[in-house]
């Protein structure tokens, strides 16, 4: 079983910057490709981020393009996404996902509870 645990949002100015963190337990980390996600109020969950298991390959949705990176650390079991340049479109409900099994978008068997985001304009 993995356990994940999101942290680092807060409320923010637009145009500012905060850094999430996932941190996972389990001895299988470095495997598997992890994700972040995110759900506006009152909206649906909506792809952010997604980075390999290696560290490798990233990819954004076209709206954070640009402004949010995406990392990992597989000594310490922990993700993160950067978010620079932050908009009030970005205030969501930011959730990491991990051990992508397809084939939809969202089809990861581990996801961590979430952590506000709140951008002010």
């Amino acid at each position: 079983q993995v356990q994940l645990v999101e942290s680092g949002g807060g409320l923010v100015q637009a145009g500012g910057s905060l850094r999430l963190s996932c941190a996972a337990s389990g001895r299988t980390f470095s495997r598997y490709t992890m994700a972040w996600f995110r759900r506006p109020l009152g909206k649906e969950r909506e792809f952010v981020a997604r980075i390999s298991g290696s560290g490798g390959p990233t990819y954004y949705a076209d709206s954070v393009k640009d402004r949010f990176t995406i990392s990992r650390d597989n000594a310490k079991n922990t993700m993160y996404l950067q978010m620079n340049s932050l908009k009030p479109e970005d205030t969501a409900v930011y959730s990491c996902a991990f051990k992508y099994r397809g084939p939809g978008i969202t089809d990861y068997d581990y996801w961590g509870q979430g952590t506000q985001v709140t951008v002010s304009s």
